[in-house]
């Protein structure tokens, strides 16, 4: 039979896989070049482990049923321990460094993987899965099935083992970038990280913005915390940070810092003032409800404040020219902070000033108070 020529594959791939910029698109693309080289594909699976800190890996699956599409998938860090997992030749590949072949329309072929028996019933003939050479110890693994009688030729298992090397160093790079950006919205937020990836990473980048600034504390963290071990603390403060600033984020909000128990977060206002003030109020309500209902389940509710504030801030990178932090500085933030400090003075969980609270309904005044480094007296408002 006349040997598979992939040259022109991997000349594709070496010179950086020009017109694809996602993986969905790569594999897509690659797969559909490859069964016109002549290998008679009908799944293709790819599998990357990342660094999230809720997601171990990710899948991404092809079929030529299909061929422009790609679906994709991710697997939490419990499922590393399943059982579907752990019977999987992904972990048996992970663990041994072997691949593994098993040519399904052989009746003798062992059927040692549960996954083997659904692809049989699929009508594929063959299975092929191998890891992916790394460079960098990057955890890339590729299985391929064909429902070819008699499964792959041996010149087609040859121009697929050849191709594994170069198609490895496109996933790596694009798994590396995956991986920069899980770890910049982790720790940076989505928007922020975005900035940073994009090239804003000198000290003094930024831009002005127009912005509705929330800013939380935690009541009484210091008696909570003498009263707890460190983890017990610590789990508590997960807990407060999830119920107060996950609306925040279900909102397009950006959480820009935590300040030991307190946040620091904001809503662009991108020209629509009366928008952005509305999503901080729900963000702030939701907030609330979500306290309420898990301070019914505990011995000693946990007490807080927000405040909501409007005004001009810088938005960039500010620090030592060699640890920088990406947030937000300028009067109104501080006036934020100070606004929330006054929660506790007035018994209200949630504060908003004037510029925010003339965009929205059913705002109460609580009077003018002065903050404290702020030289006039401002008005805030609740609910």
């Amino acid at each position: 039979m006349q040997a598979v020529d992939v040259q022109a594959i991997v000349e594709w791939l070496d010179a950086g896989v020009p017109g694809t910029r996602t993986p969905e698109a790569f594999i897509a693309t690659l797969n559909q070049r490859l069964l016109h080289a002549g290998i008679p594909l009908a799944r293709v699976a790819i599998f990357v482990r990342t660094l999230h800190p809720n997601v171990a890996g990710r899948a991404f699956f092809w079929r030529a049923e299909k061929p422009a599409e790609v679906e994709g998938d991710v697997a939490e860090h419990d499922w590393m321990a399943s059982e579907q997992h752990l019977t999987s030749p992904l972990h048996a590949i992970s663990s041994t460094g072997q691949p593994i072949r098993r040519r399904l329309a052989d009746p003798q072929c062992p059927m040692d993987f549960p996954v083997l028996a659904d692809l049989r019933g699929e009508g594929m003939t063959d299975y092929f899965a191998s890891a992916l050479p790394s460079l960098t110890g990057e955890k890339l693994l590729a299985s391929y099935t064909t429902r070819q009688p008699g499964g792959f030729t041996d010149s087609q298992m040859r121009a697929l083992t050849r191709l594994l090397a170069p198609i490895s160093r496109i996933a790596e790079i694009m798994a590396w970038r995956r991986k920069a950006q899980n770890i910049l919205e982790t720790y940076l937020g989505r928007h922020a990280g975005d900035k940073v990836l994009s090239g804003q990473i000198r000290r003094g980048d930024g831009e002005d913005m127009h912005a509705v600034i929330w800013f939380c504390d935690l009541r009484d963290s210091t008696p909570l915390a003498d009263s707890m071990t460190r983890a017990e603390f610590l789990q508590l403060l997960n807990e407060f940070f999830e119920c107060v600033l996950g609306p925040v984020l279900e909102r397009e909000g950006e959480i820009l810092r935590f300040i030991g128990d307190a946040a620091l977060a904001i809503f662009p206002v991108n020209g629509q003032e009366a928008e952005a003030c509305r999503r901080a109020l729900d963000a702030a309500r939701d907030a609330i409800r979500r306290m309420e209902a898990a301070n019914a389940a505990r011995k000693r509710p946990l007490r807080f404040g927000i405040a909501l504030h409007m005004g001009d801030v810088l938005y960039g990178n500010i620090g030592t020219p060699t640890r920088l932090e990406f947030t937000v500085i300028g009067a109104a933030a501080n006036e934020a902070a100070r606004i929330e400090s006054l929660c506790k003075v007035l018994d209200a969980p949630l504060l908003v000033s004037a510029p925010v609270a003339r965009h929205l309904a059913g705002c109460r005044s609580l009077g003018r108070h002065a903050l404290r480094g702020v030289g006039e007296p401002i008005e805030v408002f609740t609910l």
